[in-house]
């Protein structure tokens, strides 16, 4: 049979094409380590492997310091058919979003169109704020910090029942303000820290009353501004059906042997807002956090007062406004974790080191397990690892200069 040859180069020039996307996907999908760099973080890309070894499905991990910077992985971003995980994969924010939420409010601020000690209730529209027992009480900071008593949607068992029997359920914002409609505050508000999801879908809504849609102002002003063109927050209904997210499993009976979560994992990330929601990659979660943390996304008095603490009953400084101050691998660091049915991330920020960390698993850490157990262990000393290279990069700086 004779062949058009018209078509036979607009098949190769097909091929051509489908050829250049997938290298250019290869291409940014490996890492950019330098062998130098590569060989000084050998040791933590062993504590990744080891993680994978306890069963955890698949790890990125990420470190910026200066001009050293490393990103790898190991493990599965989909154990059904051995999909390796890679550095380009998005990975699950979960609470770390609330860091994104507070940056966007304090923006908001440094335009003075929102004063953070006011009640919430002046920037809410008024069925919401009368919804919301002691709204008039509750200032913005205090929602910020976690101080303000707002009653836990995400603990109660009407919230959770529905939410795993019924992952369809289309639950919006809105119903989960109205399952604590008319509940007091369970303390005085601002004279404790107790940490709540439901202060945070709060300000949210108050954004959208605000702006007309939070999200698409956290793209505009924070993803935008700069730069994160693999981060995603709601800019459609399916934004979550992304190929390079990663599947999310969970030890659903603490017996090691996992499940995957996926379809419970994106019902659930899809319908959330302020408290969670986010998906990115490694190197724009710590390009976020840098840009924060040098004063390029808000003014340096606001940034301040985002590291102004709130303390726990035992007088440990626990939170700011979105960030968390805690300790890992010994030392002190700002930034956020999160968990969900089916994924786990950290990313922080260590002050005196000048160290960016991100880490993320698609294991849920909702549930324990001897496995969870043993992961921590081996996190906390993946951090000390990390924390020693770096110090050790720093020392040479210091002898070369």
């Amino acid at each position: 049979m004779k062949t058009n040859p018209i078509y036979c180069v607009a098949l190769l020039l097909l091929i051509f094409i489908d050829f250049e996307a997938f290298s250019q996907e290869k291409k940014e999908c490996n890492p950019t380590n330098t062998p130098a760099e590569t060989e000084r973080f050998a040791s933590v890309q062993k504590k990744l492997h080891e993680l994978v070894k306890l069963g955890v499905p698949g790890v990125v991990g990420g470190v910026k310091s200066g001009d050293l910077s490393w990103y790898s992985a190991a493990g599965f971003f989909r154990l059904e058919d051995k999909s390796p995980m890679k550095t380009c994969n998005l990975q699950y924010l979960q609470s770390i979003s609330k860091t994104y939420l507070a940056t966007s409010i304090l923006q908001l601020k440094d335009q003075g169109k929102i004063d953070l000690d006011q009640p919430v209730s002046t920037y809410l529209p008024a069925e919401l704020a009368a919804w919301i027992v002691q709204s008039d009480g509750m200032t913005v900071r205090m929602l910020l910090n976690h101080t303000s008593g707002i009653p836990e949607y995400n603990y109660l068992p009407e919230y959770i029942s529905v939410l795993l029997q019924d992952p369809d359920h289309p639950f919006t914002p809105m119903d989960y303000m109205e399952l604590i409609k008319g509940k007091r505050p369970d303390f005085e508000p601002g004279s404790k820290y107790s940490y709540r999801n439901s202060g945070y879908v709060l300000l949210a809504l108050m954004m959208d009353h605000l702006t007309g849609d939070h999200a698409r102002f956290i793209r505009k002003n924070i993803f935008e501004k700069v730069g994160l063109k693999n981060t995603f927050y709601r800019e459609s209904p399916d934004y979550l059906e992304k190929a390079e997210l990663v599947d999310g499993y969970w030890d659903r009976h603490s017996n090691s042997i996992l499940e995957n979560s996926s379809f419970l994992q994106k019902q659930n990330v899809k319908k959330l807002i302020g408290d969670d929601g986010i998906i990115t990659t490694a190197e724009d979660a710590i390009h976020f956090l840098k840009e924060l943390v040098e004063g390029r996304l808000i003014s340096p008095k606001s940034l301040s007062e985002m590291k102004t603490w709130a303390n726990d009953a035992k007088g440990n400084p626990q939170y700011g406004l979105g960030l968390d101050l805690t300790i890992l691998g010994g030392k002190e660091a700002i930034g956020h974790s999160g968990g969900g049915l089916g994924a786990g991330s950290q990313l922080y920020y260590f002050p005196v080191e000048k160290v960016y960390v991100f880490l993320a698993i698609n294991l849920a850490t909702v549930t324990g397990s001897p496995m969870h157990i043993q992961a921590e262990k081996v996190i906390n000393e993946l951090y000390l690892e990390i924390l020693n290279q770096s110090q050790n990069e720093i020392h040479l700086r210091i002898i070369a200069d």
